[in-house]
């Protein structure tokens, strides 16, 4: 059973940065295919960025060159830094991971993200 923890959002300013991280706990985070996802109100969930377990790492189109996913499968991490926000990045933010056998998929909790001034 794979938990996954998101830290890290909050409120800024647009033109600001955050930084939200994702610890992994009861698992081999290697084995695991890693993603964010954001869910804005009124709106359905959307792939943010994914982080494969091998292969190419990809973005949202309305997030390439702002946002940046990275891991580090020893300390069970994932994380997305986040600059130059935009209003319409506001809203909560999920980590998800995808067995790369079984293709079990899990999700955090979330955490809020607010992009307002």
């Amino acid at each position: 059973q794979v938990q996954l923890v998101e830290s890290g959002g909050g409120l800024v300013q647009p033109g600001g940065s955050l930084s939200l991280s994702c610890a992994a706990s009861g698992t081999t985070l290697s084995l695991y295919n890693m993603a964010w996802y954001r869910q804005a109100p009124g709106k359905q969930r959307e792939l943010v960025a994914r982080f494969p377990n091998s292969g190419t790492i990809s973005y949202a189109d309305s997030v390439k060159g702002r946002f940046t996913i990275s891991r580090d499968n020893a300390r069970k991490m994932v994380s997305l830094q986040m600059n130059s926000l935009k209003p319409e990045d506001t809203g909560v933010y999920y980590c998800n991971a995808v067995n790369i056998w079984s293709e079990t998929d899990y999700w955090g909790q979330g955490t809020q993200v607010a992009v307002s001034s």
